[in-house]
């Protein structure tokens, strides 16, 4: 079982899979699914270190279009969430959106409010081009920071050969 983990982890890790398995998992993890794509991108970036722009960028994008799909499900939702539009919790949190407008979206980076940011951005009828580009600048961020810290904590590279 370890040896075919670990060739699964050696093809996964290949360019021609690597990249899009990193897309697939940064788009998934972007919805409102419980998933984190830094594993990933850390993951293809230990195996094969040439590709950390590359791994960056698809995961940025990714993560991206899969925000998009979350807003264009909150703005679907509008109608099944107005039952709830009177709750302080709520009010609240959409004065503070209103007031930020697009700009909230830059957040969606963040665990546990980042993806249901982007729903309550689509909801609210945000515009849907600057929401995008606050996501793509959030995601950015958060994955060349994180990216960047974890390969200056574990700096060798990995091997997948048993010891």
């Amino acid at each position: 079982m370890e040896a075919w983990f670990n060739s699964l982890l050696q093809a996964l890790a290949l360019p021609e899979y690597g990249l899009s398995t990193v897309f697939v998992v940064a788009f998934v993890s972007a919805t409102l699914l419980p998933l984190g794509s830094e594993p990933a991108v850390f993951g293809l970036i230990k195996l094969s270190p040439a590709l950390f722009w590359p791994a960056i960028g698809v995961a940025t994008l990714g993560n991206t279009l899969g925000g998009i799909v979350t807003w264009w499900m909150g703005w679907g939702a509008h109608q099944m969430l107005d039952r709830y539009r009177h709750s302080p919790t709520h009010l609240r949190a959409l004065d503070w959106l209103r007031r930020l407008g697009p700009r909230a979206c830059f957040f969606s980076f963040l665990p546990v409010v980042g993806d249901p940011l982007c729903a309550v951005a689509g909801w609210l009828r945000l515009p849907l081009a600057p929401c995008a580009g606050w996501m793509l600048a959030g995601k950015f961020a958060r994955y060349l920071v994180m990216t960047a810290g974890l390969l200056y904590l574990w700096p060798q590279p990995v091997s997948l050969a048993p010891p």
